[in-house]
């Protein structure tokens, strides 16, 4: 469904599905621009949360991780998100999608990195953040 989605919001509006960059954009206050914006963002959530109605086992995750760890990392992915002018929705699903070589290069490194942090995490500071 986010590959469909991506590919209506570009063949039909020209506008690439990076959810970091729709939702910055609702904050530059473009005349004309927030609309699709947020309209956009709410069928997001809309379909989140229709999915959880019909299949509720999906959503049964626990999280082992403090309310701060949880902030500071929510803060960290919004940081990495402007400094690799984008994010893995724009990036990976988008990108790749159109045989971009920066996208790919971006994607690769969020993976890795990715990775790094969990094995930093967990296994050299024991998981306790």
């Amino acid at each position: 469904m986010i590959g469909i989605a991506a590919a209506g919001l570009l063949m039909f509006h020209g506008r690439i599905a990076g959810i970091s960059g729709i939702a910055g954009g609702i904050f530059r206050r473009e005349p004309g621009d927030i609309s699709w914006r947020v309209m956009f963002l709410v069928g997001l959530f809309a379909a989140g949360l229709g999915w959880g109605y019909f299949f509720p086992q999906d959503y049964l995750v626990e999280i082992k991780r403090s309310t701060l760890a949880l902030i500071v990392a929510g803060l960290t992915v919004g940081v990495g998100t402007q400094l690799g002018s984008g994010c893995t929705s724009g990036h990976g699903v988008c990108g790749i999608g159109r045989l971009s070589k920066r996208s790919t290069v971006a994607t690769v490194s969020f993976m890795i990195t990715a990775a790094i942090t969990v094995f930093v995490v967990n296994e050299v500071l024991g998981g306790s953040i």
